[in-house]
């Protein structure tokens, strides 16, 4: 029997609707449907894949402990939260059958591979089942039975060149740990500035885009142009510019004839195919977060409405194409297209074409009735398939034509003019790509001269469909990674500490953290773009066998070695810069992890400086009991523990006094009590008094006894 493991439940459901149940036969062969729900396993910590005698070392943030050695870590796994239930499952079944088929999302990365792959390996039995690997386009019935008869067999996951190079990857990401642990101390020493190959892309592009804005100076320029009566413009590139208006010579020109060129008839074709990052990055205008698009869009795939979400395919393959081509009509009666203009209904060059594996984003096969329905997969729902939907009917449409013509004055010919005249929309009655609108007119006669004010072109501000586009020039992630990258450090929520960068429909600002995290990047290996594609190069040839995963893995100790020193020397430049004090000039503390989470508690709370012992019985979330001395000068002791404490509004975690701890009681009301009735007293016993004095300067008599859990003497009996 086949065990078929499935990526995730809703996954699980279109299996059971493509082979005709939880289990039973399916092309001669007997199966049984099972699933996860994402990964079950990830690493555990650093100082847990480490002996003993060095989890203090790599537990401590200190830079004295890098770099990393690879070669010290178990690269042991640890359970997720609340996933025995699914794992005690995945185990039955895999326990009957005989073979295990991988059927996790075949993305690029692999990363459905190593999820399978890690399950597999820990439940142990990697080596003692037969393992084959699905591969689909998405998860239709067609599909899925195609993948399931052509599965490809495996002596055992780790021969999986997916699996492989997934594996290196996912190492490679916790060693680069290291450098938000550089990026942290070397800042402030107070905030946690994450560090990643696509984080610090992101924030080196935003960073250097927004002083290059803050640079700009409007510096305006006067000089002669001509214009025609339909607002056509003549320039002349070597025309003198002038500071001011005045200093422009006046009477220089007359109005002169335009001589016009001969029309060049040209066709512009369709634009690529959108991807998951440009979808996200145009609904970003209209106020709907990068995370939003991303949760809506994958229950929209789970539902089959549009197509599987993490692909870097830029086409469709023909039987794609095919598939799709008698859903056109109906799809474009969704998004209000007039199907007269989707003439172009066979395989287009650029755009259809072998060698793809899950294809470009696009409708699924499941087409709503209306938009309005999709409402019902979240906000944006409506939105994200109305682009989606014409950009791929805009590949069934004609190419756009225009007339390009030139123009120059008869009395100036170094004066000349360019315009494009619509001749026939094709695909642009279908989609608006952002694009520039051809809509000039033709020529006048004649033209006057005027004189202009110009500026420098002003550098465009940071957006997020800007910022998609650099990301995709420089080949760095793919849309999906992209996205879900840029939902993290735009995350404005609540819980979510040190955001580096603000999203503000769309329009992209820097938080403190990111604009530290920008200053420590110049020089170092982490802030360049090049680092991921270096990353995923090797993953590529570790895939063909031609590199060594662990040789590879070595050489991140070099780039840390040399990111240190490139950001203790911008730390040091910041911190002048942003007047942010030295660390011998702040309070001492002391850095560990505590609830989850790494921490940096001051090291001394009413003048007790906590010893190594309390530091780990604190990060253990114990409360302890220490001496302290009162503003006053005044020693008392109490307990405490760590908490999130907040002061000012700004956020933070220390130590909290819980309770006043008394040595007992000494005296009460102006009488000192004997060694023998202290005693009694904290044995519970009760004593009488007779020397006692109120607050009126009285004596009385009284029976008392010690109430242990408020710390404080109690009357039992007032006595005559």
């Amino acid at each position: 029997m086949i065990a078929i493991l499935a990526e995730k439940p809703s996954a699980k459901r279109n299996m059971q609707k493509a082979f005709g149940g939880e289990s039973g036969t399916f092309n001669g062969e007997q199966f049984v449907l099972c699933n996860a729900r994402g990964h079950l396993y990830e690493f555990a910590p650093p100082e847990k894949q480490v002996p003993a005698n060095l989890m203090q070392k790599y537990k401590n943030w200190s830079l004295d402990n890098l770099p990393w050695d690879p070669d010290e870590f178990s690269w042991k796994y640890v359970k997720q939260d609340d996933v025995n239930d699914v794992l005690d499952d995945i185990r039955k079944v895999f326990l009957k059958c005989d073979e295990i088929c991988i059927a996790t999302d075949d993305d690029p990365s692999g990363e459905g591979t190593l999820l399978a792959g890690e399950i597999i390996i820990n439940l142990g039995f990697d080596g003692k089942k037969k393992i084959s690997r699905m591969f689909f386009a998405d998860e239709s019935p067609k599909e899925l039975q195609k993948a399931f008869k052509n599965r490809k067999r495996f002596n055992c996951v780790t021969d999986d060149p997916d699996y492989i190079k997934a594996l290196y990857r996912a190492k490679w990401d916790m060693l680069s740990m290291q450098f938000t642990r550089i990026a942290t101390k070397c800042g402030d020493g107070r905030s946690v500035l994450r560090q990643g190959r696509l984080k610090s892309a992101m924030i080196l592009l935003v960073g250097d885009q927004l002083a290059k804005v803050a640079a700009y100076k409007a510096t305006p320029y006067f000089q002669y142009r001509f214009q025609d009566a339909n607002k056509n413009v003549f320039s002349d590139p070597n025309e003198p510019t002038f500071p001011d208006e005045k200093s422009v010579p006046k009477g220089k020109y007359s109005t002169s004839p335009v001589v016009v060129n001969p029309k060049t008839r040209k066709k512009s074709a369709p634009p690529k195919l959108i991807d998951l990052a440009t979808l996200s990055a145009r609904l970003s205008s209209k106020g709907f977060k990068a995370k939003d698009v991303l949760a809506v869009y994958q229950k929209m795939y789970e539902a089959q409405v549009v197509s599987y979400p993490r692909t870097e395919d830029k086409g469709v393959t023909p039987e794609q194409f095919n598939e799709l081509l008698p859903l056109v009509d109906k799809i474009a009666g969704v998004v209000g297209v007039d199907v007269k203009y989707l003439t172009h209904r066979t395989p287009r060059a650029g755009f259809v074409k072998e060698g793809m594996a899950h294809g470009a984003n696009r409708p699924g096969p499941n087409v709503p009735k209306t938009l309005d329905e999709l409402v019902t997969y979240g906000k944006c729902g409506p939105e994200i398939y109305n682009i989606l939907a014409r950009s791929y009917l805009a590949m069934l449409c004609e190419d756009y034509e225009y007339d390009a013509q030139d123009a120059h004055l008869e009395k100036y010919p170094s004066f000349k003019s360019h315009v494009n005249i619509p001749v026939f929309a094709g695909w642009k009655a279908v989609y608006n790509d952002d694009s520039d609108d051809d809509s000039g007119a033709g020529f006048g006669p004649t033209a006057d001269s005027f004189v202009y004010k110009g500026f420098p072109p002003k550098p465009q501000a940071p957006t997020m469909k800007w910022l998609m586009s650099q990301l995709d020039k420089a080949d760095i992630g793919t849309g999906a990674t992209r996205t879900s990258t840029y939902a993290d450090v735009t995350n404005d929520s609540p819980k979510a500490k040190y955001p580096l960068m603000k999203d503000s429909r769309g329009k992209i600002s820097m938080t403190e953290y990111g604009d530290m995290s920008y200053r420590l990047l110049p020089g170092t290996h982490i802030g360049t773009l090049e680092i991921t594609t270096h990353v995923f190069s090797d993953m590529a040839e570790i895939a063909k066998g031609k590199k060594d995963p662990n040789t590879c893995l070595s050489e991140v100790a070099k780039f840390v070695i040399d990111d240190i020193e490139a950001m203790r020397q911008n730390g040091e430049k910041m911190r002048k810069e942003l007047n942010i004090m030295a660390d011998q000039e702040r309070a001492e503390r002391f850095e560990g992890e505590w609830n989850g989470e790494e921490v940096h508690p001051k090291r001394v709370y009413s003048g007790h400086r906590f010893t190594d012992e309390e530091v780990e019985r604190l990060l253990d979330g114990e409360e302890i009991e220490i001496e302290c001395t009162s503003a006053a000068g005044k020693p008392y002791k109490c307990a405490g523990r760590l908490a999130n404490l907040s002061y000012n509004g700004q956020d933070y975690v220390g130590f909290e006094r819980t309770r006043f701890v008394n040595d007992g009681p000494t005296s009460w009301c102006k009488y000192t009590f004997t060694d023998k009735e202290k005693a009694d007293l904290l044995a519970g016993k009760t004593v009488k008094g007779t020397k006692f004095i109120g607050k009126s300067g009285k004596a009385f008599k009284a029976e008392v006894k010690w109430n242990k859990k408020d710390e404080k003497i109690e009357v039992v009996e007032f006595l005559r």
